[in-house]
């Protein structure tokens, strides 16, 4: 077994963002390349990959499942609208689901499971501009 300490430096958020940014159909979905991000930025829609709420650390000697939260934005203008939105996070969600099955690189986390672990959830900001959010948990290990 690793080093328990490694786990300090496995980094879920990088991961699905690394993987999210270069798989090509969520470029394909949200309109092109440069629409993946940890900030709310456009051009719109864009991605946010960024921490989630909760998770489970088990007993911090090996496998983790700590949660990543996707959450897709729309134009400030409130287009598209909130199907098409709900389509395009689902769409990027099941693009995290294939990280398991990617081939491993040397020096990087194992991630051995990508699955939903919460509700898919509308929430638009105080401003009106569209947003879902939903919650991945993410187990892996170093």
């Amino acid at each position: 077994m690793a080093d328990p300490y490694e786990l300090a430096s496995t980094d879920p958020v990088a991961e699905v963002l690394a993987w999210l940014q270069q798989h090509p159909k969520v470029a394909e979905c949200l309109g092109g390349p440069g629409r993946v991000s940890g900030t709310a930025e456009a051009p719109w829609p864009h991605l946010r990959v960024t921490d989630g709420p909760g998770g489970d650390l088990r007993d911090l000697t090996w496998a983790t499942s700590p949660e990543v939260t996707l959450e897709v934005y729309g134009d400030p203008g409130g287009w598209p609208g909130k199907a098409e939105l709900r389509r395009l996070l689902l769409t990027c969600a099941v693009a995290a689901r294939e990280l398991p099955e990617a081939p491993h690189t040397g020096g990087r986390p194992v991630i051995s499971g990508v699955r939903p672990s919460g509700l898919l959830i509308w929430s638009p900001l105080v401003d009106e501009q569209p947003r879902w959010l939903l919650t991945l948990s993410v187990t892996l290990h170093p």
